[in-house]
């Protein structure tokens, strides 16, 4: 017997002891496109599982994080990425009070214009398109104009904020422009993110035989542990302490989602030993110019013959060059290979 408010107004009360800066359903911005409320879920919830269900999410699952085509079932993938970023995320609002239905969104949602081929990808389409392209960009259209055959997802605004202003670039964590996000949910997805590459690309790396553990700079994890999960503790448990005003209901003037000093500069050091001894390392290698081969023929050959998208891009927005990069950004590695050998034969 369902009582006189209804689920979703339930839980949208229930919201209300959260942290005075949570973001709260009830309050949402609201979509691009106005809706029904759905009886049961919240607007954060709804927008959860419309991205669960998106085809864009199905993907990940064969797109590249770092290392391309390696041999091995354990290497990440961006699926299994976003997957971390989301327990991360969510481990860390829990316990800030913030709201966890739209932090789990955001966090999934994150990736899903990311490119074949990993970073590779998206360096080469930046290339190729007119204008440039980032991933944390496609990742927005993908949402508010790709996915449901041109129609998008409809998602809130917060959602789609957390979104567009995840990505970091290579400045530093926590530097110039990062709390240029929505909402404190927003910021924590944008810092597990940093989180969960980190470490499990220390892990790839470690499993390719690009490194050794005891390769990794020590001033770096001396502080944060010596194992993957020493490390990821040690940050989430210096974030939640650090940012606890916020969870504690303290008065602050412009709360926001850190990390102590010491922390701070040990993953900042760890972060640019991956940028110089993996990043640029796996970039120059053999599959990652084969990689940059096969994008460039397939958007070659996808600019002459138009007639040959799928019909989901051949009408969508944008010029004929943004339509052919809409379909390559959303292939993933083995359909790109596919492809480029079919056109090659």
């Amino acid at each position: 017997m369902i009582s006189e408010l209804g689920i979703r107004q339930q839980t949208e009360k229930r919201e209300e002891a959260l942290s005075p800066y949570a973001a709260r359903s009830k309050f949402s911005r609201g979509r691009p496109r106005w809706e029904e409320p759905c009886p049961i879920r919240t607007c954060f919830q709804r927008d959860r599982d419309r991205i669960i269900h998106s085809k864009a999410f199905r993907r990940l699952k064969h797109k590249t994080q770092v290392f391309i085509a390696p041999s091995g079932d354990h290497y990440v993938t961006r699926l299994t990425h976003t997957l971390e970023v989301s327990q991360i995320a969510r481990t860390i609002s829990r316990a800030l009070n913030l709201n966890e239905d739209l932090t789990e969104a955001i966090a999934l949602g994150h990736d899903l214009g990311h490119t074949p081929f990993g970073h590779i990808g998206e360096e080469v389409l930046n290339e190729l398109c007119p204008g440039g392209f980032r991933h944390n960009e496609q990742s927005l259209r993908v949402v508010d104009s790709l996915e449901r055959n041109g129609q998008g997802l409809n998602l809130t605004w917060e959602v789609r904020d957390g979104i567009l202003k995840h990505s970091k670039g290579q400045g530093r964590i926590l530097g110039a422009g990062w709390e240029d996000v929505g909402t404190l949910e927003g910021e924590v997805c944008k810092i597990a993110d940093v989180v969960a590459y980190v470490n499990h690309d220390v892990d790839d790396a470690m499993r390719a035989g690009l490194l050794k553990e005891s390769d990794l700079p020590e001033r770096a994890t001396r502080i944060l542990g010596y194992r993957h999960s020493q490390r990821i503790n040690t940050l989430v448990c210096d974030i939640v302490s650090y940012s606890w005003p916020i969870g504690g209901h303290g008065n602050l003037a412009k709360p926001s989602i850190g990390m102590s000093p010491d922390v701070l500069e040990a993953i900042d050091t760890l972060r640019q030993f991956l940028f110089d001894k993996v990043y640029h390392a796996s970039a120059a290698a053999k599959d990652a110019e084969n990689a940059r081969r096969i994008l460039r023929l397939l958007f070659s050959h996808f600019l002459a013959h138009e007639d040959e998208l799928p019909g989901e891009f051949s009408c969508s927005d944008g010029s004929k060059q943004r339509r052919v990069i809409d379909y390559i950004a959303g292939m993933t590695d083995q359909y790109a290979l596919q492809l480029a050998e079919g056109i090659s034969q």
